[in-house]
């Protein structure tokens, strides 16, 4: 499996709680703060209905352009901030945004001058009252932003946290599984033992990667195959494969050991407790921009005494994981299909964070 990186760390802004504000929807969560902000100072100020909607576009227009401003100033001075502590880049942010402000309070005085929106207030009062303004909003904002980096960190240190505990999790039994028929084959097949052994060696340098180092779709099912291999030589003819795999951009990131549990699953639940052989299928399709991948195992119409359930614990990891890095927008969903048990994983590609 190829060493792709520590990609996860290199995202902007993974280090600062700053976002991008370049982006379209960062752009748009601005208006909308904005226009609510202007909402709220004209319904306080004006004296009847009548003047609200007069007084709303003049207000409107002012801290637009102090929000739009603002955000394009971040825009530009963003990567460099970012390279800067989170307190003395909420600083800095927190003095641009005032800086602005009062920018922008003196142009509009200068096109504006003695406008109906301001002849109740002396120059002095309108830039007091519109720095105050700005320094509350502007600091319940940047704090806000701190707090969503503090909940987005917690959930990638549960999210790491749940992929460490997968990564120890393989089950010993399929080890020693893996080993005895390793040994069988040394002696029958040395070449076919010595595949068996670079499968294994390839499903462990997997299991025990970095948790922050990405894979991509190739080498998920790569190393799903080679997992396959390993438990085919070990099943024999109880396990039969099904590949349907369409034009499927086996480039798109993913995080490591995404497949490869779920088929583990497939394995144990289906295949082993069954008395008779039984299928696994797996499918891809890639529509819309968004990869579509299902695993189908055959239920099992008896099953062997003695053999315990499972606690779910590889699907709420791999469900948990795909959502924390494509930021909800996967979804992993379990169900009965034609009387086969299927799980489905979607996710975007290509995604934008």
């Amino acid at each position: 499996m190829a060493d792709k990186g520590s990609e996860t760390a290199g995202r902007e802004g993974a280090g600062s709680f700053l976002p991008n504000f370049c982006s379209v929807r960062m752009v748009f969560a601005v208006v909308m703060t904005a226009e609510l902000l202007a909402i709220v100072l004209t319904l306080e100020m004006v004296g009847s209905l009548g003047e609200f909607p007069s007084e709303l576009s003049l207000r409107s227009l002012f801290i637009q352009w102090v929000a739009l401003s603002g955000a394009g100033l971040l825009c530009v001075v963003g990567p460099w901030l970012r390279r800067l502590g989170n307190g003395a880049a909420g600083l800095l942010a927190w003095l641009l945004l005032l800086l602005v402000t009062l920018l922008v309070s003196w142009a509009a005085l200068q096109v504006l001058g003695e406008s109906r929106a301001f002849r109740s207030t002396g120059v002095a009062l309108f830039y007091t009252e519109c720095l105050g303004i700005s320094a509350i909003v502007s600091a319940l904002v940047l704090r806000y932003l701190y707090v969503q980096y503090l909940w987005r960190r917690q959930v990638e240190a549960e999210s790491e946290a749940r992929f460490q505990a997968l990564q120890s999790r393989i089950r010993p039994h399929f080890l020693f599984n893996s080993m005895n028929t390793i040994a069988s084959l040394t002696r029958a097949d040395p070449v076919l033992a010595e595949e068996v052994v670079q499968d294994l060696s390839d499903l462990f340098r997997a299991s025990l990667s970095n948790a922050g180092h990405l894979s991509t779709l190739g080498d998920e099912l790569e190393l799903a195959r080679g997992y396959l291999r390993i438990e085919g030589q070990r099943l024999g003819e109880r396990l039969r494969l099904e590949w349907d795999l369409e034009a499927l951009p086996e480039e798109a990131p993913l995080p490591p050991l995404i497949l490869q549990p779920l088929l583990e699953n497939a394995v144990y639940h289906g295949i082993e407790l069954a008395a008779e052989p039984g299928v696994i299928s797996i499918a891809g399709r890639y529509r819309r921009h968004r990869i579509n991948l299902s695993i189908r195992n055959s239920v099992p119409e008896r099953v062997a005494p003695g053999r315990r359930k499972g606690n779910r614990m590889a699907l709420e990891n791999t469900r948990q994981r795909l959502q924390g890095f494509f930021d909800e927008q996967a979804s992993l969903t379990v169900s009965e299909v034609d009387g086969e048990h299927q799980v489905r994983v979607v996710f975007p590609y290509p995604w934008k964070p």
